[in-house]
């Protein structure tokens, strides 16, 4: 198990390079997991959709997309952390909180990273180059009786246009006083016939301000407004309208 361990690490740091780059055979039941602090577990099912096994490893981080399994903290146990799993398998994956302290009064967030080693390439080229492949999506640990709902969160929103962080135009700042986090698939500055977008997304944290590149915005347009739409706990986008403010 230890080797494993030391491959599978290897291969982690390998993969941040190329997660999101192409589509992994090992895939997550879900983009997002909601974990309710007073559940003992939660569970996520995974699935092999190739024919041949893989090798998968588990892991949460905090945030840092580059720390390496045996470094990413987070107060979550997994199990099983690394496995097999066969051709058009599926596998259950348990994660569960440790009882580490985290805030009350609002959601925290923390990332799953599952991550998939295909079996070798069956080839006589000496020089093939196989990889293996990450999957990271947000796990939100949410403390019971928070004030609102996660869906009305986006409601309470406000908006302004502020200088862009890269000194070159305008960027758009949202600031979030509910309890949860808001995320985002799109962002767009819309005025008269004028629509300027942000097609990166984000997040904007509980309690907290998140600013947003937009692109081609040299000024600040006349009555302009902010079209978004956000993503809910079960991955559906929902469309949104607000006024921008000074």
């Amino acid at each position: 198990m230890k080797s494993l361990t030391r491959i599978a690490c290897a291969l982690g740091v390998a993969a941040a390079l190329f997660a999101g780059s192409a589509a992994a055979s090992v895939t997550v039941g879900g983009t997002r997991v909601v974990y309710p602090l007073e559940n003992r577990e939660v569970t996520v099912k995974l699935d092999n959709d190739r024919a041949e096994p893989s090798l998968v490893q588990v892991w949460m981080d905090s945030g840092d997309v580059n720390a390496k399994p045996d470094e990413a903290s987070a107060p979550f146990v997994l199990t099983p952390p690394i496995f097999r799993m066969d051709g058009h398998k599926a596998q259950t994956l348990r994660i569960m909180y440790t009882g580490d302290s985290l805030p009350q009064d609002r959601e925290s967030v923390f990332w799953l990273n599952v991550l998939d080693v295909p079996p070798k390439a069956k080839a006589t080229d000496e020089n093939t180059l196989q990889f293996a492949f990450r999957t990271r999506i947000k796990v939100f640990a949410r403390p019971k009786d928070l004030p609102g709902t996660p869906a009305d969160a986006a409601q309470t929103l406000t908006w302004k246009i502020v200088p862009s962080p890269d000194n070159h135009g305008y960027a758009v700042a949202a600031t979030n006083p509910s309890a949860y986090h808001v995320s985002f698939n799109e962002i767009d500055v819309v005025s008269g016939d004028q629509t300027f977008r942000n097609e990166a997304g984000g997040m904007v944290g509980p309690k907290g301000s998140a600013v947003f590149p937009v692109k081609n915005l040299a000024a600040v347009p006349a009555g302009a407004k902010v079209k978004f739409t956000t993503i809910s706990d079960y991955g559906g986008a929902t469309p949104h309208e607000a006024p921008l403010g000074e």
